[in-house]
């Protein structure tokens, strides 16, 4: 599984022109799932994700956690992170996992996030979404299980 992170001051999805979701300070993290991955994949990327030091210390490094800002976490399902982009001048997505699958693994890590973190929000799987954020940092970091 594949999560682009980025922090954020704020993030949102609208579906129809309606919010979904939407977080104040924390982590947007748009999540690609390959036809390989399972439901360990998912736990493993949660976990990284949860604990992945990229917030600030009083010192000004990158050296806390979303659990320890207490951040939210904005998932938002993104099949177009597993393109293939080798060759041509369109994306083939053939990487990405078939949509019962990729649906059935977002569906795991967000009950997963559930268990473990609050404030949670996440997308729709399958819909048109427009997503907004006002990156922190900016500060985006690619992610893999």
């Amino acid at each position: 599984m594949i999560a682009l992170l980025q922090r954020v001051v704020e993030s949102s999805v609208r579906v129809d022109g309606a919010i979904v979701a939407a977080i104040g300070p924390g982590l947007l993290a748009l999540i690609g799932v390959r036809p390989a991955d399972t439901a360990a994949d998912a736990e493993r990327l949660l976990d990284r994700m949860l604990r992945y030091r990229i917030f600030a210390d009083a010192d000004g490094r990158m050296n806390r956690s979303l659990i320890e800002v207490r951040g939210g976490l904005l998932l938002v399902p993104q099949f177009t992170l597993a393109a293939d982009t080798a060759r041509g001048l369109r994306p083939g997505f053939s990487h990405a996992a078939p949509p019962a699958l990729g649906r059935e693994l977002f569906d795991t890590l967000v009950t997963a996030a559930g268990a473990r973190h609050a404030p949670l929000a996440s997308g729709v799987f399958g819909a048109h979404m427009q997503v907004s954020l006002t990156n922190d940092g900016p500060v985006t970091i690619w992610l893999e299980s």
